[in-house]
């Protein structure tokens, strides 16, 4: 049985990707760490373990991507466009994506560690790829990386963790499971340690520095439907079950300023008849993201939005929250034959509500819940509106769209013709929530009137103020990887000064 320290120099609660790279960079001042998960091991990581480990950061071209990922071949060199994605381009996306509300100073911090914190993580041992077959597809015999979303986390999320785990192991950085943080103890005005329940017992574990890094509140059904409004109680969870808000509680209690977009969330389509929380072993494969290659109906037979607005990367976290919004918060992604090769791998998984049909007539009978006349009338509208003369292009924004309709498809508009004809019935998924602390440049938590809390920090999805209404792809692990490690470098110089 782990027994908990009665105390520690840093504390870090939460065990994802944010807090070991909190963990990790407040090692490196030569504190003690201790590592609070309220998860069993079985389950711990938070969210890390369910997300399939994009990452986006900046980078100049292809010798930077060489010194992050050394051991690309030079097959895949010579058969790749790994293209560009400057500052300027991360900046660009973060404003528009954000309606231009994003936290400048925060942002900036994002964006310019973004490919520096990657190169901190590998030295820790954290191991990258490229994302092909997401994020680039082969045309002429050439691969073409698009959205300015190119590297994952080897092994996913899971990998991710693994060698975070790995590095805390070398690095002596204590990990305690089923501990779960309950409130903050104070000592005139200051953090000095938490209160943990473990093993049926309330222990208090001082500390000269925390660090929340524990998740924001989207398994929280309450909570959701408080902050992001009605409705939202019905979605399902993505991730982790224990990422409830409680990090935030505990700091709110203790006088932290909230801050950010709190009735915004990242919402995506997920698969209709997933369970509430995430499943470990599908992970991240209930998401259905090929939606730009064909068309979504709702319950009405009825098109609701444009699939193909921007890249899947730029619309997925915000599609999921328009889905919910529909009759019966469901619709049905419909594909034809043509579409097959793009189909990503998770619409091959067994766990998934699919219908197919040789006609499209039998297709829209078959779609539960839906009015079948009005789907098939909508296909046919939708087909004959189709700009056949522009040409096809899943690697670029090709312009190819529809004319004349209520709600227009502005690329990548392709006749749904050709048998066999498949649909995949979808719900709202929600990751992770937008609204929650408020902290300074050096990661520091700071109270309702903008001063610091000393000894208190915070990083990951429960910092507020850098993603509003929606999210480039890939960005939540840069920002809890840029933000953790800003976070435990502040944290342990506090605790060394203590």
């Amino acid at each position: 049985m782990t027994i908990l320290p009665k105390d520690t120099d840093v504390l870090v609660i939460g065990a994802g990707n944010a807090a070991f790279a909190a963990a990790h960079a407040a090692r490196e001042h030569g504190c003690r760490v201790t590592v609070l998960e309220r998860a069993p091991e079985d389950e711990a990581g938070g969210n890390t373990r369910f997300t399939a480990g994009a990452i986006r950061f900046a980078y100049r071209g292809v010798d930077d991507l060489v010194e992050l990922m050394p051991d690309l071949t030079e097959e895949e060199l010579a058969t790749t466009d790994f293209g560009t994605y400057s500052e300027e381009q991360f900046f660009d996306d973060m404003y528009r994506v954000t309606e231009y509300r994003t936290d400048p100073d925060l942002c900036e911090l994002l964006v310019t560690r973004s490919r520096e914190t990657l190169m901190w993580m590998r030295s820790k041992g954290i191991r990258f790829a490229p994302i092909y077959g997401r994020q680039a597809f082969k045309v002429d015999g050439r691969f073409k990386f698009w959205g300015g979303l190119t590297v994952e986390a080897y092994g996913g999320g899971p990998g991710l963790l693994e060698a975070w785990n790995t590095s805390a192991s070398r690095e002596e950085i204590k990990v305690i499971y089923g501990a779960r943080a309950d409130s903050l103890i104070m000592d005139d005005g200051r953090i000095a340690g938490v209160m943990v329940r473990h093993n049926g017992t309330s222990i208090p574990v001082h500390a000269k520095s925390v660090v929340i890094a524990s998740g924001g509140f989207e398994a929280n059904a309450e909570w959701r439907t408080r902050y992001l409004g009605p409705g939202w109680d019905l979605a399902k969870v993505r991730g982790s079950r224990f990422n409830t808000g409680e990090g935030i509680r505990m700091a709110m209690d203790a006088g932290a300023a909230g801050y950010g977009n709190w009735s915004g969330c990242h919402a995506v389509g997920w698969e209709r008849n997933a369970p509430e929380f995430g499943d470990l072993s599908v992970g991240d494969h209930f998401q259905k993201h090929s939606y730009p290659w064909r068309i979504m109906l709702n319950a009405r037979g009825e098109r609701f939005v444009d699939e193909g607005a921007d890249f899947r990367n730029y619309t997925y976290a915000k599609y999921g929250r328009v889905i919910l919004e529909q009759p019966g918060q469901f619709a049905w992604q419909i594909f034809d034959a043509k579409a097959t090769d793009l189909l990503r791998p998770e619409y091959r998984i067994k766990e998934v509500t699919k219908v197919t049909a040789d006609t499209l007539e039998e297709l829209c009978a078959r779609l539960d819940d839906v009015d079948a006349e009005r789907a098939m009338e909508t296909i046919q509208t939708y087909n004959a509106a189709v700009q056949a003369d522009i040409p096809n292009d899943p690697n670029v924004k090709d312009g190819r769209c529809t004319h004349g309709l209520a709600v227009r498809k502005s690329n990548w508009a392709n006749t749904i013709s050709e048998p066999p004809f498949e649909a995949y019935a979808v719900t709202c998924g929600i990751t992770f929530t937008f609204g929650g602390l408020r902290i300074d440049t050096t990661g520091r938590v700071l109270d309702r009137d903008l001063d610091p809390i000393p000894g208190l920090h915070a990083a990951g999805e429960l910092v507020g103020g850098i993603f509003y209404f929606n999210y480039p792809g890939g960005t939540g692990l840069m920002s809890g990887s840029v933000f953790g490690r800003l976070a435990g470098d502040t944290a342990g110089a506090h605790a060394g000064q203590t």
